[in-house]
Formats: structure tokens, sequence, C-alpha cells
């Protein structure tokens, strides 16, 4: 139902007319969702396409929901980290499977049972803990076993996610916006769950918004937002937004 109303929706704002200060290249990752094998292919793809460019100050931007779902989270982590120790202009905006990642590691029980229930299994299983432990465990002990099954320095990683980034006339977020409230004033709750009243809004927001959260086909340009979540963790279309001047262009791991 919601491809069917992205196709209806008529452009609020041309994005076409949206830039990016002149000297900086950003490239946008969507969902990753434990698909560590994507992440290294699509890294692989924007370094080359970065190397075939003329010279600019290159960032990467993680949209967020790098965990949960797909079968390596702990890797992604990983990954990811080294990429910001190697290179530095690496940003990440704080998914909404990431606000419940910490939320379970604290061993809140509440948080732990809903963190299994939206993919965070896969996520638990790709740590240092076998099927038969994470199956003999009930709840309770689950949710203790997490305060130390996940490493301190990943939660503190995580912990340190942003909610938005501004660049030019585009705001980066994971899940969208609260049409009619100014960016400044955007709730990390909208930021990192929203999705239907974001997705029919048809007005100019005050940004063109770039996000993930919401799964397409393909990726979604409307008139006022560009999505780039095409479900990596089961389509194995990892995709990334690469953003120059008034350019724009796409790299991802299809076939």
């Amino acid at each position: 139902m919601l491809n069917r109303l992205l196709r209806k929706r008529k452009p609020a704002r041309p994005i076409d007319s949206a830039t990016v200060p002149d000297g900086r290249r950003i490239y946008a990752i969507g969902d990753v969702h434990g698909r560590n094998d994507l992440l290294q292919q699509l890294l692989e793809k924007i370094v080359r396409d970065d190397g075939e460019r003329d010279q600019a100050e290159s960032e990467i931007i993680f949209l967020g929901d790098l965990v949960d779902r797909g079968p390596d989270s702990a890797g992604v982590i990983d990954t990811v980290m080294q990429l910001k120790s190697d290179l530095g202009n690496v940003r990440f905006l704080m998914g909404n499977h990431e606000e419940v990642y910490l939320a379970a590691a604290t061993g809140d029980e509440k948080s732990v049972r809903f963190f299994n229930r939206i993919g965070g299994r896969e996520t638990i299983l790709s740590y240092d803990i076998s099927m038969q432990e994470y199956v003999e465990l009930d709840m309770t002990e689950l949710a203790t076993r997490l305060t130390t099954l996940f490493p301190p320095e990943h939660v503190d990683f995580i912990s340190g996610f942003e909610d938005q980034i501004i660049i030019g006339d585009y705001a980066f977020v994971h899940a969208g916006i609260r049409p009619g409230i100014s960016l400044a004033d955007q709730r990390p709750k909208d930021l990192r769950w929203i999705r239907e009243e974001f997705l029919g809004a048809q007005d100019a927001h005050e940004k063109v918004i770039v996000y993930g959260h919401t799964i397409s086909d393909e990726v979604v340009e409307a008139g006022n937002r560009i999505g780039i979540d095409t479900g990596a963790y089961y389509s194995d279309r990892l995709t990334a937004l690469a953003l120059q001047g008034s350019e724009r262009w796409y790299l991802d791991t299809g076939a």
C-alpha cells in the first residue's frame, strides 16, 4: 500500500535544486541490518567511486539500523568502528533498532523481549553465545546475560550516534521528520520511528530529507524526500546515495 501511495505523490519541492557545499562529497548508506557481507561490498564500491572522481572532502553517513535481522550485526559494528578509525569522516545516525539495542544492553527485561521480536535474536546470536545457550535461557536470564554479552566498546560506540545531520540543502535522519515542526524542534522518537505521517506529507520541508527505515523495492525520490532503505537483510541490495554539488547518484550491491 505504501508503494502505491508513494507513486501518487506530486513533488512538493524539486530535489534537483538541492545542493551540498562546494568541495564536499557525501555518501549516505541505508539500513544495513546485520549484513556485514553487503556492507563490505558497498564500501568497496564507494572507495572505487570516490577514487575515480575529482578531489573533494568525502564523508560517509550511515542512516541507522546497523543491527538486527541479518546474521552478523556484531561484525557490522566492528566494520564501521574500524572504518571510523581509518577514515575519520564517518558519521552515524541513531535508528530505532539501535535505540532498542541500547535498552536491551542494560538488562531491562521488557526491552529484551521487544528486542527479540524485532530481529534482536539474530543480533544476540552474532555475539559469543551458542544457539543452545540462547534457547535454554529464560527471558530474565537472557536479559542478565546481555549485560555482559554486548562488548562495552560496542555499546559506548552506538551510544554516541547522532539524531540528525544537516549538510547544505539536505537533512539526514533515520526514519523521517514530524511534518510542520522545525528541524531544530524534532523529537528523537519521531526521527527514529515515524512513518505514515512523514510519508504522507506533500508540503516542502526545510530541507530535502534523506532517510531509511521504510523499505521499498527501489530508491524513493519524492519532491521533499529521498528514501534509500532497499531491504538489504532479505533483498541482498544495500544502497548508498552519493551527493556532490547539485549532482546525486546511487551505488548498491544489487545484481
